[in-house]
């Protein structure tokens, strides 16, 4: 599970802070957390553990209503954290609502 995380990180994580911080994909939880609140207006949404055989990470989903980005990353237990995945036009779904394309 790491490598593909991993893996979807590399593609994707160039795109995430902009360009001057493209080689710093990784960095300390506060340096990030203060990034996504003060560039991109971003608050956590979601949260969950992932373990694997021998780690774990605390998985985070940060999205803005104002600004529709979002922001999923992943905190190792010594406090770097890196970014997974970030994107637009984030949707926030209520418990419970229908998922689109879904069997009713």
């Amino acid at each position: 599970m790491i490598r593909q995380l991993t893996a979807v990180w590399a593609a994707s994580g160039a795109i995430v802070i902009g360009a001057p911080a493209i080689a710093a994909q990784c960095a300390d939880r506060e340096t990030v957390v203060e990034r996504l609140a003060a560039h991109y207006d971003e608050q956590p949404t979601a949260a969950g553990l992932q373990t694997d055989d021998d780690s774990q990470a605390l998985v985070e989903i940060w999205s803005s209503q104002n600004t529709g980005t979002f922001t999923v990353m992943m905190t190792m237990p010594d406090g770097m954290t890196c970014i997974v995945a970030s994107g637009t036009d984030w949707h926030q779904k209520e418990p419970g609502a229908p998922v689109l394309g879904s069997a009713s």
